[in-house]
């Protein structure tokens, strides 16, 4: 079980995310293609650079009795991957959150200024 406790917490994390990006439509339930396109865009940017950096002897995956010990490739961890998932997710909840606060605060200038 302690194997696997690094990417539980990743999971936990993820779906945490998830729920809250539903229950406010900042990214993935507000424009879906467009969220999807760039957080696929965003894991395949992040897992180059993993890549390269694996490549050129700069990252190596560690030994932590808390991680699965499972690799998807060469040095890349399972939990690699959900990091990265969970990484471009925030990213996109937070700038659809900055979005909505943003456009909340522009209308009511525009609102106070025609008054």
């Amino acid at each position: 079980m302690s194997g696997i406790v690094y990417l539980l917490c990743l999971l936990t994390a993820l779906a945490c995310m998830v729920l809250l990006d539903r229950r406010f439509s900042l990214a993935l339930w507000r424009a879906p293609r467009r969220a999807v396109a760039v957080l696929l865009a965003g894991i395949v940017l992040f897992l180059a650079w993993d890549l390269a950096a694996i490549a050129s002897g700069h990252y190596r995956m560690g030994d932590s009795p808390l991680m699965s010990g499972v690799e998807v490739g060469p040095e890349l961890p399972l939990e690699e991957l959900v990091f990265l998932t969970f990484l471009c997710h925030l990213t996109l909840v937070l700038w659809g959150l900055l979005d909505r606060l943003l456009g909340r605060r522009r209308h009511a200038t525009a609102g106070k200024a025609e008054a």
